[in-house]
């Protein structure tokens, strides 16, 4: 039997296996428990309003906020890590390693709970402002090194050209270094942004008002209340919302990927 025979047998019986899986599971599957306890129609159609117009648009505005001023506070992280002043790489090297290093929920439960208690200040927005400072010192650590990477994967050239032509440091990265660099790392910012929107989750923790409760705050509290109690339909709601809102991310993010290869 040749190589390409081999590689057709064993592809058509790993699709054979996962269809026999598949029917398996159809056959054993209790649909009727599955309805019940995962997509109860009263679950839908009566906290629909409550789980789009509150948690859905609190999740995205929690996002949007945390990501420009995580992008913001990147922009000048790398910018010291890159400066030819020691002590300012040191900072930021520090500051990026540290915020990397460490759970988001436990920077939450810190900006949350331990800020407080130690200094007796509160940032702007209260209990959600916390929240979203957190995600920002985090998202900021992270994306820096995005950034990082995309300036150092600018042509040394192309500074150098701008040099000769007279431009200064400050000039050259400003029109051009950050604008190549941006191109490059919009991928991953864009990924990023679904792993930040995920993690307006783990705002859960930290309490929340009835009106600046996320989807996953929104769909926990209505498991124990509301036509969907003591079911997990709002639980499967809430997943369905997330996926409606990251799947075209992630979309995006593989054509912005296969464009730039072939850009190549």
């Amino acid at each position: 039997m040749t190589r390409s025979a081999r590689t057709r047998l064993m592809t058509l019986s790993l699709y054979a296996v996962f269809l026999a899986l598949v029917v398996i599971f159809v056959l054993l599957a209790d649909w009727d428990a599955i309805r019940r306890n995962f997509f109860l129609t009263e679950g839908f159609t009566g906290n629909w309003q409550d789980m789009i117009f509150v948690g859905a648009k609190n999740t995205i505005l929690y996002t949007i906020i945390s990501f420009i001023g995580g992008f913001v506070l990147a922009v000048v992280l790398v910018l010291m890590k890159l400066a030819p002043i020691a002590p300012f790489r040191w900072v930021a090297t520090g500051y990026i390693e540290l915020f990397r290093g460490l759970p988001a929920l436990v920077v939450i439960l810190f900006m949350g709970f331990g800020v407080p208690i130690a200094f007796g200040w509160r940032p702007p927005g209260g209990t959600v402002g916390a929240g979203l400072v957190a995600l920002m010192l985090v998202a900021g650590a992270y994306m820096a090194e995005t950034l990082r990477a995309g300036i150092e994967a600018v042509p040394k050239g192309q500074t150098e050209a701008a040099r000769s032509l007279g431009m200064n440091a400050r000039w050259t990265m400003a029109s051009i270094v950050m604008p190549q660099a941006l191109r490059i790392v919009v991928p991953p910012l864009t990924n990023e942004l679904v792993i930040l929107l995920k993690d307006t989750s783990l705002l859960f923790v930290i309490g929340l008002a009835a009106n600046q409760k996320e989807l996953t705050t929104l769909a926990r509290d209505f498991m124990s209340s509301g036509p969907s109690a003591g079911t997990a339909t709002s639980l499967a709601f809430a997943a369905l919302l997330y996926l409606a809102i990251t799947l075209p991310l992630t979309r995006l993010v593989a054509w912005m990927e296969s464009k730039q290869k072939r850009s190549r």
